[in-house]
């Protein structure tokens, strides 16, 4: 643990607003592990496990990373999105592991129902009855319910199928906004043509209409905004530096059947570079109605004004390459 200029500058800047019991630390970056660093600070904030001011080296976290999943073990710029969903799903995994030691059965989870994004089917015991899969902090935070509604235009007849989400991955467009971006999620789709749907009640392909609904939404509600996009003329992936406006407040009135579900900004993390195969993460984070900017070692306070300087590019060819990817929400009334 080194404390840094950093710490005493930070310190400086909060004076006597520094939060009584709060701890504000950067993280050392072990080559490249600036997407690691950016999503972790998020956490940190979440669970309140924080220090005074300074810096701390996650080493063994790092190489338990590293141990458990080739994905991260090169030196190669990640994807903070594919280590977030990694760490949820792993921490959800070693939880149940933990709570079956604890009870004395020797199960885990199998590879399908550890993936905790997407359709979770209910575990059956040696009597072959059905038990419910565990449910931990990690669901009761940031697990929601997504319904897809496919109604036949023959008989009317809509078909509704759950899946569980711990995040909402959202197609972006130039000079939109989150709300726009939720819309355009949750609009309808026909299928019709080749992409015809069987309907069971009239027993033939039918053409359709299929919508994605919000059924419940989490306490912590996490979107990632789909800035790498795969251009088939360029045979390779590009960044999208498309400017869309993420508010401090979200109304999810517009898709969610419970319309009063309302939503506080209290985290983003940031891809800084103008390529998806290079660049730097940094993460912006709400404590205690401060916002602080947190780039590995190095944390500072800013003005709440500036989160909007994150929001993306109005041109496709600017100098500004610090972009909003995951945006960090917390139901009103939720306690984390």
């Amino acid at each position: 643990m080194v404390m840094g200029a950093t710490g005493s500058k930070l310190e400086k800047a909060l004076g006597d607003q520094f939060p009584e019991g709060e701890r504000y630390f950067g993280l050392e970056n072990f080559g490249n592990t600036c997407y690691c660093n950016s999503v972790l600070q998020v956490y940190m904030q979440i669970s309140s496990q924080k220090k005074k001011t300074g810096v701390i080296a996650p080493k063994r976290f790092v190489q338990r990373l590293k141990k458990e999943n080739e994905l991260f073990r090169s030196y190669m710029h990640q994807d903070a999105h594919e280590f977030l969903n990694f760490l949820l799903n792993e921490l959800v995994d070693i939880l149940e592991k933990e709570s079956n030691a604890a009870k004395g059965s020797p199960k885990t989870s199998s590879p399908r129902e550890k993936i905790a994004n997407g359709p979770r089917n209910s575990q059956a015991n040696g009597n072959g009855v059905q038990k419910e899969p565990l449910v931990t902090w990690v669901h009761k935070n940031f697990q929601g319910i997504l319904t897809n509604e496919t109604r036949c235009l023959r008989c009317e007849t809509v078909t509704a199928r759950d899946e569980t989400f711990l995040d909402l991955s959202l197609d972006i467009e130039q000079n939109s906004s989150i709300t726009s971006c939720l819309k355009n999620f949750s609009s309808t789709e026909t299928l019709n043509a080749e992409d015809k749907f069987f309907c069971d009640k009239c027993c033939s392909l039918q053409e359709a209409q299929k919508r994605m609904k919000i059924k419940k939404p989490p306490h912590i509600l996490v979107i990632h905004l789909k800035r790498f996009k795969y251009i088939e003329q360029l045979s390779r992936h590009k960044k999208l530096s498309y400017r869309v406006v993420f508010p401090l407040e979200l109304k999810l009135s517009n898709t969610v059947e419970d319309a009063d579900s309302e939503y506080s900004l209290f985290a983003v993390v940031v891809h800084v570079g103008s390529g998806p195969n290079h660049g730097h993460y940094v993460s912006l984070v709400k404590s205690h109605n401060h916002w602080l900017f947190f780039d590995d070692e190095n944390v500072e306070m800013i003005d709440e004004s500036a989160v909007q300087t994150f929001f993306g590019s109005a041109q496709e060819y600017s100098s500004n390459t610090d972009h909003g990817y995951i945006l960090f929400y917390e139901k009103f009334g939720s306690k984390s």
